[in-house]
C-alpha cells in the first residue's frame, strides 16, 4: 500500500470513530482544514461522498461503514503496535465514555469518583444513555469505551467481564390487596404491572414472552418508566406490581414500604457485565478502568446480596 493510501486511511477512521471532522482533527493534532482536504482525497480516489453533514457532526455513507468494519481492527492493531499503550493514573488526562442505566450507575459511580479523585485526578467520566438495543453500536463506533448492562448476544469483537448476576423478585407496596407469601397464577396475570423501559419497548423480554406463553397467559403492562429510581415511588403510591432487580427497590424492601411476593413463574435474572471492543483489549487506562469498575461492582453486589438474605431469613 501507498503511503499516501495509509494517511487517508488514518484520517478516515478518526472521522469515523468521532463522528466529526472537528473532533478528528483535534484526535490526530492537525487543523480542521487539513481533515477536510484529505477527505475530499478519499472521496475522490474511491468515488463515494463517504460523509454527509448532520447538524455540527457528519454520518457516514453505506460504503463507509463497509470500509470501516473492514480497516478499523488493523488500523488499532498498527496503532497499538508502534505506540504500545502506556497509563498512569496519576498523571494521565483522559475522558471515558461509560454507557450505563442509572442503576449501574448508582452502583459504581459514587465509589469511582472516590478511586479517581485520589489515585487519577485528571480523569473524566461520562455517563451516555443505555438500551440493551444499541450496546454493539455504541462499541462498534466507538461513542463509548465501555458499557455496564445485561448480557446480550453480539458479534466477537465485543469482549465482555461478568460482573455479577441480577437477582429478579416481585415487589409491591406492603399495604396492596395481593401483598401475602405467594401468588397464584391466576392472581399475578391478572394484576397490573409496571415494567422498567429503557428503549421504551412495551414488549416483554424474549424470556418472559415466552414463560408467558408456556402459561398460555399475557400480562397486562399498566405503566412503564424508563429509569429505575422511579419504581419504588410508584408502587409506594399504586397498586402496580413489578418484576426488578431486588437492587434497585433495596432501600424500600429494607424497611418494610415494599415487600417480596413469591410467583409461580420463573424469573428472568440477567448476568450483568462491563463490554468493550476487542479494539481497545490492550488499551492500559480502559484495562485499569475496568479493574476498579469490577472491584467496585462485585463488592457492592455481595454486600447487597448478603443483606437480602439476612432480611428474607428473619
Amino acid at each position: 500500500m501507498k503511503q499516501q493510501d495509509f494517511s487517508l486511511l488514518v484520517v478516515f477512521d478518526a472521522i469515523m470513530t468521532q463522528g466529526s471532522i472537528t473532533k478528528a482533527a483535534d484526535s490526530l493534532a492537525i487543523t480542521q482544514p487539513a481533515v477536510s482536504n484529505t477527505l475530499a482525497r478519499m472521496r475522490t480516489a474511491w468515488g463515494d461522498e463517504l460523509f454527509v453533514k448532520e447538524g455540527r457532526n457528519v454520518s457516514p455513507t453505506p460504503y463507509a461503514v463497509n470500509l470501516w468494519k473492514q480497516i478499523s481492527d488493523p488500523i488499532q492493531k498498527l496503532d497499538q503496535a508502534i505506540s504500545p499503550s502506556e497509563f498512569d493514573p496519576a498523571t494521565a488526562q483522559r475522558s471515558f465514555y461509560i454507557s450505563a442505566s442509572d442503576i449501574g450507575i448508582d452502583v459504581v459511580w459514587h465509589s469511582l469518583r472516590a478511586i479517581s479523585e485520589k489515585q487519577a485526578p485528571g480523569i473524566n467520566i461520562y455517563a451516555v444513555p443505555y438500551t440493551v438495543e444499541n450496546c454493539e453500536e455504541l462499541l462498534s463506533y466507538a461513542k463509548v469505551d465501555l458499557i455496564l448492562g445485561a448480557m446480550v448476544e453480539m458479534s466477537r469483537k465485543i469482549a465482555y467481564e461478568t460482573l455479577f448476576k441480577s437477582r429478579s423478585v416481585c415487589v409491591m407496596r406492603a399495604g396492596h390487596p395481593l401483598a401475602k407469601k405467594s401468588l397464584t397464577i391466576q392472581e399475578y396475570y391478572s394484576a397490573d404491572h409496571l415494567m422498567v423501559s429503557l428503549s421504551g419497548n412495551t414488549s416483554p423480554s424474549p424470556l418472559q414472552s415466552v414463560i408467558d406463553q408456556q402459561n398460555n397467559q399475557e400480562r397486562r403492562i399498566a405503566m412503564t418508566v424508563n429509569h429505575f429510581s422511579s419504581l419504588g415511588p410508584l408502587l409506594l403510591n399504586s397498586d402496580l406490581i413489578a418484576i426488578a432487580p431486588s437492587l434497585a427497590v433495596e432501600k424500600e424492601i429494607f424497611n418494610g414500604d415494599l415487600v417480596i411476593v413469591d410467583v409461580p413463574i420463573e424469573l428472568y435474572e440477567p448476568q450483568i457485565a462491563c463490554c468493550y471492543h476487542q479494539r481497545q483489549a490492550s488499551d492500559a487506562g480502559l484495562l485499569w478502568l475496568r479493574q476498579q469498575i469490577s472491584s467496585i461492582a462485585k463488592a457492592r453486589m455481595n454486600e447487597h446480596f448478603a443483606g437480602l438474605e439476612a432480611f428474607l431469613q428473619k
